[in-house]
C-alpha cells in the first residue's frame, strides 16, 4: 500500500497553450492520471473497479496555481487520499516540478457509485483497506 504515490509527466507540446505554458485543464487531466495509477498500484485497476459495477466519479475539483509549467518540464504529481466517508473521498495533489519546486495544489471529491444505478453506493471494505488516509507530503 502506497500512502503517497508519485506520478511522473514530462509537459509535452501538446500540453502548451496560446500563452506558452501548460493549459490550465491539463492540470486536471494529470491529477486524474495520477489517482489513477494510484489506484492501480494500490491493487485496484480500473478493470476491478468494472467487475465490482461500482467506482469513482468526480463531484468536485479545486486547483490552486502557483506557477506555470512549460513544455520539457519533468514533473511529480504526488497524490494521496485525505478523507473517506461512507460513500465518498477526497483526494489531493501537489504538482512540483522534479527539484521540487511546487508548481499548483489541488484536490478532488470524488463519490463511489453504482454503475448501473447511478447512484452513490458505500465503498466496500476490501476497497478501503487499500488506502492509508493522510495529511500528505
Amino acid at each position: 500500500m502506497t500512502a503517497i504515490f508519485e506520478y511522473p509527466h514530462v509537459v509535452a507540446a501538446e500540453d502548451i497553450d496560446e500563452l506558452g505554458h501548460a493549459g490550465n485543464y491539463h492540470y486536471v487531466k494529470w491529477t486524474q492520471a495520477a489517482a489513477i495509477a494510484h489506484s492501480a498500484a494500490n491493487g485496484w485497476p480500473t478493470q476491478r473497479y468494472f467487475d465490482l459495477g461500482a467506482g469513482w466519479v468526480v463531484r468536485a475539483h479545486k486547483i490552486l496555481f502557483l506557477k506555470p509549467a512549460f513544455e520539457g518540464d519533468e514533473l511529480i504529481i504526488k497524490t494521496w487520499v485525505a478523507s473517506a466517508r461512507s460513500a465518498s473521498s477526497v483526494r489531493k495533489y501537489q504538482i512540483e516540478k522534479s527539484t521540487g519546486e511546487v508548481l499548483a495544489r489541488a484536490e478532488t471529491e470524488w463519490a463511489f457509485v453504482n454503475y448501473e444505478k447511478q447512484r452513490p453506493t458505500r465503498i466496500p471494505a476490501e476497497l478501503a483497506e487499500c488506502f492509508e488516509l493522510t495529511d500528505g507530503p
